[in-house]
């Protein structure tokens, strides 16, 4: 056989096959190396432990909190009960005793998500590789990482029996809340050692290495609650255990050891970043790796925000007394937003963390009332709609799909004045204007505008949606009104600037979430409409700051929930009071007398050292003298006559 310029013999053949073994053996041995490069070792499973301290710090310096690692206590396997370890397998690795460290058809099936999605969304890890992972220090998913997991586990599955392997996992593990192995987390969650859990209470743990920030009851008791009893139903339907076990487990109370009271300062806002960082750098490096952590709260603010909300509630309580009330266990809420930066000021989601640390600014989604009206009435204004339109407040019924019973809103004061300007209806707070005002707008685009402006909560595309009668988180609804005195811009809230390892090294750095959601003169004509309801309507109270301020009161039905949301230009608060049990506060606990109170007073102290500044007017708004009642142009003595923005083109024309 002759080529062109090579003669192919069987010396040449031998030649290339060399050459081809070469590039074959070079290219094997270069994947190996890449493979095992930096790979730790395997003794390092037994020898895990704590590093350096991690300090988190407010904006001003102030150290709120130390992330490390106590002493942990491994335990042998033979304490552990079986129904954790069996509850454990069931949820993470159903074929643990009989896979080589990694599951195949786990492999493919995750591969084939992953590619579907664009991005990893399955992991398909096995306990064996999960224990591997412990062993890197970044969380970030790359093939490599995953293909030296794999290497990893087959080792670790040549080295030790599946019962050791179990072991290690059961001490190594992540189980949140700074819980490193089962018997640190038994003690932090349930005050007792791991032998004596019972089956609710390994369940609880076996369902949470799967998302520790997210499942941990000391976050959130309700998904743990649920989650706990997911892992029940995985134990019943593989045959681990009976019905009716299950039957009794799954009714079990969720009863959780008293937490440790060791001061931790602005602990409510504490948790809230440590899921966010958990998520972000990983849970190993935030508890070990000597990070100094710099957040946006201002202790300063926080402290005025903690006293305000205790005062508020202790008069709050003594008024609801008198009431005699039973029993009066009032619950609130306050965040505060810095409005040109969308950073965390201060944060409160409950009276007593040490008590009850689920976060009601962050997690608890209550229904609004009239603090949603402003939504409703910003996009009025951005679909072009003046502050001076005339609406009916009168009474009105409405036909509601095939019910034969038609719905009739009716207004808080139960008085009705007729015609009215939407400024007018806003500042008194007008429930009949308001639903006449979402039925022409559409109660579907209304819904898509708030989560334009940044709510996250479902909302319910209803007439009532005008009302406030979904639930919303306070940080959402608070962050929505920061669009207004932020030239319509919306920021996502954020509580942390930067990361920073031991050498001084940037580890991570807030990248602020921007995004237009209104127009910059709408948002200066809400805002205005927003400033009635202090001068003129619900909120007169808070005339007592003297600053520009504006914002909206919000009560529901029964007096379930009160809130006020407001800002200054440069800061955005909001207020939620209620109970936990979604009972009355009391007659008469209305958003005015019950949460303004303390908005009022943490935002006097907030505000006390900062330069006074004013709304934003931008070019193309006019500023016109109205009377309030007919929409009209008035003179300078026309008697209560107001100052108001329209968008040029859109203010009234002719005097009354």
């Amino acid at each position: 056989m002759r080529i062109t310029g090579f003669h192919l013999n069987k010396k040449n053949v031998g030649i290339l096959l060399l050459f081809l073994f070469g590039i074959i053996f070079g290219s094997m041995a270069g994947f190996f190396i890449a493979l095992t490069k930096d790979l730790p070792q395997i003794r390092n499973l037994e020898s895990f432990k704590p590093s350096s301290i991690t300090r988190i710090y407010s904006a001003d310096e102030v150290l709120l909190a130390e992330f490390f690692l106590e002493k942990r206590d491994p335990v042998p396997i033979k304490i552990i009960p079986d129904n954790l370890k069996k509850a454990l397998i069931v949820t993470e690795d159903r074929s643990f005793y009989k896979h080589s460290g990694i599951d195949l058809k786990g492999i493919l099936r995750a591969i084939f998500r992953d590619i579907k999605a664009g991005k990893f969304v399955e992991g398909a890890s096995t306990i064996t590789q999960q224990l591997s992972k412990t062993l890197f220090l970044k969380p970030r998913k790359t093939l490599l990482r995953k293909a030296k997991e794999a290497f990893l586990s087959f080792q670790i599955e040549r080295r030790y029996t599946k019962d050791e392997i179990l072991e290690l996992y059961l001490n190594q593990v992540y189980f949140g809340s700074g819980a490193y192995g089962v018997e640190s987390a038994a003690r932090i969650f349930f005050g007792k050692p791991v032998s004596d859990l019972d089956l609710s209470e390994c369940a609880l743990l076996a369902g949470l290495p799967k998302s520790p920030s997210r499942y941990s009851p000391l976050i959130d008791k309700d998904l743990a609650f649920k989650r706990r009893n997911l892992v029940l139903k995985q134990m019943k339907d593989t045959g681990v255990i009976t019905q009716a076990v299950f039957n009794i487990a799954k009714e079990a109370p969720l009863t959780l050891a008293k937490q440790n009271k060791t001061r931790v300062k602005a602990p409510y806002f504490i948790e809230f970043i440590k899921s966010f960082l958990e998520n972000t750098i990983g849970s190993s490096r935030l508890y070990k790796g000597g990070l100094t952590i710099v957040t946006t709260l201002d202790f300063k603010l926080q402290k005025a925000a903690e006293l305000a909300v205790e005062k508020g509630l202790s008069a709050l309580e003594h008024r609801m007394k008198q009431q005699f009330i039973k029993n009066p266990d009032p619950q609130c809420a306050l965040v505060s937003l810095d409005v040109q930066s969308g950073g965390i000021l201060a944060m409160v989601g409950g009276r007593d963390f040490s008590k009850t640390p689920f976060n009601r600014a962050t997690i608890a989604r209550r229904q609004p009332g009239s603090a949603f009206k402003p939504i409703v009435y910003a996009y009025a204004i951005e679909q072009g709609f003046s502050q001076s339109k005339i609406i009916l407040d009168a009474p009105v019924a409405f036909k509601i799909g095939n019910r034969k019973k038609e719905w009739q809103p009716k207004n808080f004061s139960n008085d009705y004045k007729g015609e009215m300007t939407l400024r007018t209806a806003l500042s008194l707070s007008k429930n009949i204007p308001a639903v006449r005002l979402i039925e022409m707008l559409g109660p579907s685009s209304v819904a898509r505008f708030a989560h334009t402006l940044g709510i996250e909560s479902a909302l319910y595309p209803n007439l009532s949606l005008s009302l406030g009668t979904s639930g919303v988180k306070l940080i959402n609804l608070t962050a929505a009104y920061s669009v207004f005195p932020n030239k319509g811009k919306l920021i996502e809230p954020y509580g942390i600037m930067e990361v920073v390892d031991g050498n001084g090294r940037l580890v991570w750095r807030v990248k602020p979430q921007k995004k237009a959601a209104i127009s910059r003169e709408s948002a200066a004509v809400i805002t205005d409409m927003l400033r009635s309801v202090i001068q003129d309507g619900t909120a007169k109270k808070a005339k007592v700051i003297q600053r520009p301020v504006a914002g909206k009161t919000g009560t529901t039905n029964e007096f379930k929930d009160a809130l006020f949301i407001g800002f200054s230009p440069s800061i955005a608060t909001g207020v939620w009071v209620g109970h936990d049990t979604f009972t009355t506060i009391g007659k008469g606990e209305t958003g005015a007398r019950a949460a303004l109170p303390i908005w009022i007073e943490f935002m006097s102290k907030a505000l006390l050292d900062r330069p006074i500044q004013y709304f934003d007017i931008p070019d193309d708004v006019v500023m016109v003298r109205i009377d309030p009642s007919t929409g009209l142009l008035a003179t300078d003595n026309s008697p209560n006559s107001v100052k108001a923005l329209f968008k040029k083109g859109t203010e009234p024309k002719s005097y009354r």
